[in-house]
């Protein structure tokens, strides 16, 4: 930038002036924070989970220039989840993949909380999710990673099924064993027949 010829003192103070504002940024910047209460989550799909990220607040501070951006960063795209825009939240930008899975706590945001409740989790919904804050005095964005296992099947493992005989091998198999147990009896009395005969006959 090209500065308007001035004197040495002008010089001087606008030097000062330019030097006061990036000071001014760069203490902004390392004052004003956006934390997440947990940096990873495993959930399981169809289950629910609850995202929650906290930033600087200044009590004095209004909420006129408040924007907030949480977007899912998976591989393919980004997808929006909340957004606030000049302290008025924003529900058309939410992209489709999250509509109607998201409710958030509106009483905490002027702590400083941002809590998100997603509902009927996906596996797609696995990523990283990042929150971008910025506010009249900073700006900064936090950011959690999110896994989205499939849900575990929990019906009975099926028995092995055994095929059955046909019927004429099963039947064949039953008549089988009825005449060797008929013969098995016929041959256990002809022997007691005849080691009665025998007896007799010594005496």
């Amino acid at each position: 930038m090209l500065l308007p010829h001035c004197h040495g003192h002008e010089e001087k103070m606008i030097s000062r002036i330019l030097l006061l504002i990036i000071i001014n940024s760069c203490l902004c910047a390392a004052t004003f924070v956006v934390n997440v209460t947990q940096s990873s989550y495993q959930a399981e799909e169809n289950h629910n989970i609850t995202l929650e990220w906290t930033f600087t607040t200044r009590p004095s501070r209004t909420w006129k220039e408040l924007i907030i951006i949480c977007e899912l960063l998976a591989p393919s795209r980004a997808s929006d989840l909340y957004h606030v825009h000049k302290g008025v939240e924003v529900s058309k930008s939410q992209d489709e993949q999250f509509s109607g899975r998201v409710q958030r706590d509106k009483d905490v945001l002027r702590e400083g909380r941002i809590r998100l409740h997603v509902s009927r989790l996906r596996t797609e919904d696995s990523g990283l999710y990042l929150c971008d804050v910025k506010t009249d005095y900073g700006f900064n964005s936090g950011r959690c990673y999110l896994n989205v296992s499939a849900a575990a099947d929990v019906s009975e493992p099926q028995r092995p099924t055994v095929d059955p005989e046909p019927e004429g091998r099963g039947r064949m198999g039953l008549y089988v064993s009825l005449v060797l147990t008929a013969a098995a009896a016929l041959m256990v009395k002809l022997l007691l027949i005849y080691c009665f005969k025998a007896s007799n006959s010594g005496v």
